[in-house]
């Protein structure tokens, strides 16, 4: 079954035959079905949630039908969500990749669309917890317990997303001050013209990261938790 672009089958497969030490090559699997997904489509907070959906239910299905204790269960849940945070990881970049053009062509901070796009990655921790959450508890027992203690783990640690979202956030609001101080402040009509164009830029220099299809989705840990907005 093909769902939001990723082979469920496949997922819900490798979850339920992997053992305690195929825990890394699962991580690998999910960052790679989860990027390519994401680079199918455009990158909206919307459908970067379908995505998170459909591969938390299917590293559910297949853990749950998995016969390694729960402790061990937990392990695999785990680089279910280090993998989605490796993918999500390659999602920031893409966009500060492609707001950092906007801003050296002098499109301000408080551009209402700018604003909206920064908010969006400051936004991206979250929404990343809010949906595997959601889409756990519909995952039932007995995979409550071990998504549970997952989710709790993460949300004290943080993520590399929301750790490289803060970081980018502060580059590119910074960014764009020294633009304007240069006098490379545009247009409105100029500044719509661009960001009118965002998505479709991010969506393509995501697709560009081809990297991350070769095994370097691997995310840099987070140094502490992201600050919340």
């Amino acid at each position: 079954m093909i769902k939001s672009g990723i082979d469920q089958e496949a997922l819900v497969k490798q979850f339920s035959e992997a053992s305690a030490k195929q825990g890394e090559a699962l991580r690998k699997a999910v960052a790679e079905a989860t990027l390519k997904a994401l680079q199918g489509r455009e990158l909206t907070l919307a459908n970067i949630r379908k995505v998170l959906k459909t591969v938390t239910e299917a590293a559910s299905a297949g853990a749950a039908q998995n016969p390694l204790p729960a402790v061990d269960v937990e392990g695999l849940l785990a680089k279910a969500f280090d993998g989605m945070d490796a993918a999500l990881l390659q999602t920031v970049e893409a966009n500060r990749k492609a707001l950092s053009q906007f801003a050296d062509q002098g499109v301000s901070a408080g551009d209402k669309q700018m604003k909206s796009a920064l908010a969006n990655l400051e936004k991206m921790e979250d929404m990343f917890f809010d949906t595997v959450t959601k889409a756990s508890k519909g995952a039932g027992q007995p995979m409550a317990g071990p998504w549970d203690q997952v989710l709790s783990a993460m949300k004290e640690k943080g993520t590399a997303t929301g750790a490289q979202a803060t970081m980018t956030v502060e580059q590119l609001v910074g960014q764009t001050k020294t633009a304007l101080r240069d006098g490379r402040a545009i247009s409105m009509k100029a500044t719509q013209a661009l960001m009118d164009s965002y998505t479709a830029l991010v969506s393509g220099v995501l697709i560009g990261m081809s990297e991350g299809l070769q095994g370097g989705t691997k995310a840099a840990p987070a140094s502490a938790k992201t600050s919340k907005k």
